[in-house]
């Protein structure tokens, strides 16, 4: 989730009363706000918000069903979640692939902070920072071909 989406502020009320209810489902019910961890969001592969998946075992799968609390306990309690089919193992958020897409979400954060650094601290005009950024990226580029 995400504190400015409004699919996850009209899901939050229902989401709290799941993981109240979850003691009682022998689950565990969390939630990630993907603006503080985007290393999770890019192993997750999410793309929209809210994103739920249900993981038992090292095995994921994404819930896809409507968001009512009767229907997230069903989910659970009919052991619903075994005909839908898992994450492909590629895609899986503990595959190495994933971490690296992991990676690339926490490199894309850091280059936001110093771009905001660039133009917000030292006063460095927008487009001096993206210059910065096309000279770092070209000899990144060269000595890495050499």
């Amino acid at each position: 989730y995400a504190p400015w989406c409004p699919a996850c502020q009209q899901i939050e009320l229902t989401w709290e009363s799941f993981a109240k209810e979850s003691e009682h489902l022998d689950i565990t019910v969390g939630k990630v706000d993907v603006t503080q961890e985007p290393g999770l969001s890019g192993r997750f592969f999410v793309t929209t918000l809210p994103t739920i998946y249900h993981a038992n075992d090292g095995v994921f799968r994404r819930y896809r069903g409507s968001r009512t609390l009767e229907d997230l306990q069903g989910y659970v309690l009919e052991r619903k979640w075994e005909a839908v089919e898992p994450v492909a193992g590629w895609k899986s958020p503990s595959s190495l692939m994933m971490h690296g897409m992991a990676g690339l979400f926490h490199l894309s954060g850091w280059i936001r902070q110093i771009h905001s650094y660039l133009t917000g601290t030292l006063g460095i005009h927008v487009w001096i920072s993206y210059a910065i950024f096309i000279l770092a990226t070209l000899l990144i580029g060269l000595f890495l071909g050499l």
